[in-house]
């Protein structure tokens, strides 16, 4: 993201509240929470297991819907929208990635890739996309012939394929050592600058805040700070 710009808000959350109920017991995921999220940033959302981290990634993403509150993206209410344009959205505007790569094993990196491009409006060769985060010379390597990092770098090959404009990431690093780790930010760090994409990190581990352009951490269902880094580390800088 561009410093001193005045970037354009993708997301706007407001007062975003998720209540889950067991039995008579209710559990408050999500406390009125307001954020927006800017084109082309990168953020990370840091925080404890439990501290709602996930359930707003998943709100955002169409995954999950609010008890109460809103979501805005391009100032069109999701909150409320039906499940064909909420699976239209998820299809042609958000790439996902998960602590788990969800890999189909009988498929090559490149096949992989593809399942996504077939059903994309306009799609990145699934070699380019593999290019991207490193794996040229993975094309036709199976899941199994591969590291934990590098098939972690072929799921984000494979969600940034359909050219998202927003990639929400939770938890990518937290299957991995710290090296490749590391390689597996360095290629989120790439597409976020050559490709525009705006990037929200899910993570517990503080190590990883230094290379965002904001730091929003949660607590108990709320924002407690939201910290903009002057100076951004690049992910091989990192140390945790």
């Amino acid at each position: 993201m561009i410093a001193n710009a005045l970037p354009k808000a993708i997301f706007q959350i407001q007062e975003l509240t998720k209540v889950y109920r067991m039995g008579e017991v209710e559990v408050k995921a999500l406390n009125c929470v307001n954020l927006n999220l800017y084109q082309g940033e990168l953020v990370v959302l840091l925080g404890p297991s439990g501290s709602g981290k996930s359930t707003l990634l998943n709100i955002i993403g169409g995954l999950d819907i609010p008890s109460s509150g809103h979501v805005l993206f391009h100032q069109r209410d999701l909150t409320h929208a039906n499940d064909n344009v909420l699976t239209r959205f998820r299809r042609e505007c958000v790439g996902f990635i998960f602590q788990f790569y969800n890999l189909i094993p009988s498929l090559t990196a490149r096949e992989n890739v593809a399942l996504v491009t077939e059903i994309a409006l306009n799609p990145m060769h699934p070699e380019e996309a593999l290019a991207l985060v490193g794996l040229e010379e993975r094309l036709n390597h199976f899941p199994s012939q591969m590291s934990g990092g590098e098939q972690q770098r072929v799921a984000i090959a494979r969600a940034i394929a359909k050219r998202p404009e927003v990639l929400l990431c939770d938890e990518p690093t937290g299957a991995l050592d710290f090296q490749t780790g590391k390689l597996v930010l360095s290629a989120l760090e790439r597409v976020n600058r050559e490709l525009g994409t705006t990037t929200a990190v899910i993570t517990h581990n503080a190590g990883i805040a230094a290379m965002a352009d904001r730091v929003i951490t949660m607590r108990s269902g709320e924002i407690t700070s939201i910290h903009c880094n002057e100076v951004k580390l690049e992910p091989e800088e990192l140390e945790w």
